[in-house]
């Protein structure tokens, strides 16, 4: 994964947030701001924008400033979370103009295990991290089997959709939705399922690379 590779995830990403706008924005009208569509979109738009113009090549310093620019375009308490393990990625990144899938293993654990520092969590506690993580451990997982980075996007992919899935099962502890209570089980979270579509949106351009190659 290089510089080209991120820009276009991001860019895949974008379209499937855009395309669930509507339906992010009910999940969080339930328990939550009611703003969730619209602050990802400008999260994920703000990336677009910043790695259209960055010359940056050391995939360190450019999550980093991903982090930061991601902060700054959906200033909401996800946005704040997800700027936390772009930058954690980042930090193990830095110096590598290229990762492969041992560096990205190593990035995602790291970012896990720092996110859930940060954001004094854990899974199980309904948000981002019941997606976030089940991903990251089945990347983990099908990295160290030796399968095909295609395979092991695939797989961390379906972790993530099964894992912001089994949400509905959950009570929310966290954020305003927590005042709820018992009312929140049965319904998706919001957060979750915005990590559901990051892992989907990796997955689907690395598929259409490889479909190019054939």
């Amino acid at each position: 994964m290089d510089i080209n590779d991120v820009k276009l995830i991001t860019e895949n990403i974008l379209k499937l947030v855009k395309e669930n706008r509507d339906y992010l924005l009910n999940l969080d009208s339930q328990f939550g701001d009611g703003d969730l569509g619209i602050s990802m979109v400008q999260g994920f738009s703000g990336l677009k924008d910043y790695l259209e113009i960055s010359e940056e090549k050391d995939l360190g310093k450019l999550f980093f400033k991903m982090g930061m620019t991601f902060n700054e375009s959906a200033p909401s308490s996800l946005g704040t979370i997800i700027s936390f393990w772009l930058l954690e990625i980042g930090g193990s990144l830095k110096g590598k103009e290229n990762a492969d899938k041992n560096d990205m293993k190593i990035a995602l654990e790291n970012g896990i295990s720092k996110l859930k520092e940060r954001a004094n969590s854990k899974e199980n506690e309904k948000t981002i991290l019941d997606s976030l993580s089940p991903a990251a451990k089945a990347f983990e997982r099908n990295t160290d089997e030796k399968k095909t980075v295609l395979e092991i996007l695939k797989e961390a992919s379906d972790a993530a959709t099964k894992g912001s899935e089994a949400t509905k099962n959950m009570m929310a502890v966290h954020g305003r939705a927590a005042y709820h209570g018992e009312k929140t089980i049965g319904h998706v979270d919001g957060g979750s399922y915005v990590g559901k579509l990051i892992f989907e949106g990796i997955y689907n351009y690395y598929k259409e690379k490889a479909e190019k190659l054939y």
